[in-house]
């Protein structure tokens, strides 16, 4: 029975979330497994991997065959330098304090990358979410621009019909007078 390591998929569509399993090989995917060593959520940045790793090691130590995915996260937790370091051990090449020194250091280094990667992601966001709102001002105040100028526009035009108005009313009324007299005169006659 060849155990492997590998991803059961749980989740809906579009939003996969994945049990870290050992299942026989022949097994199906989302089938029967042998035990659930942890989870992996992609959807989150950076992604979210829950790991037993004492679990894990003693499955690899077993002969368990993990597949491409999960060699990646297991390599990305340290569970296989682990397991490389244990080997070391076991060889008599170091001693155990060694081993956990080593792992340790190789463990804060790879949590300082992961907490500066994530206040990266976080700037980032923050920086565009700034960006955004710069730009959304900028195209506020042209529109708000536009939309004065057009008023404007209308005033001086609704202003010069009035004035235009009045001056036609003004021309009108002014021969009106100038010919009533005539007209008064020629009635007098």
């Amino acid at each position: 029975m060849p155990a492997r390591i590998r991803l059961q998929r749980h989740g809906k569509k579009h939003q996969p979330f994945y049990h870290i399993v050992v299942a026989d090989g022949r097994a199906p995917r989302d089938g029967k497994f042998i035990e659930k060593l942890g989870t992996y959520n992609p959807m989150t940045n950076p992604a979210q991997i829950v790991l037993n790793e004492e679990r894990a090691c003693y499955w690899l130590k077993n002969g368990a065959q993990p597949s491409p995915t999960c060699q990646r996260i297991l390599s990305y937790k340290g569970v296989l330098l682990r397991r490389h370091l244990q080997i070391g051990v076991e060889k008599g090449a170091i001693t155990q304090e060694q081993a956990d020194v080593k792992f340790n250091e190789w463990k804060q280094a790879k949590e300082a990358k992961i907490a500066s990667a994530k206040s990266n992601i976080e700037n980032e966001a923050r920086n565009n979410a700034k960006a955004r709102i710069e730009a959304e001002k900028k195209v506020n105040e042209t529109k708000a621009a536009a939309v004065a100028a057009k008023r404007q526009a209308a005033a001086e035009a609704e202003a010069a019909a009035k004035a235009e108005a009045e001056a036609e009313a003004a021309a009108a009324e002014a021969p009106a007078e100038g010919e009533a007299p005539a007209a008064e005169e020629n009635t007098e006659a």
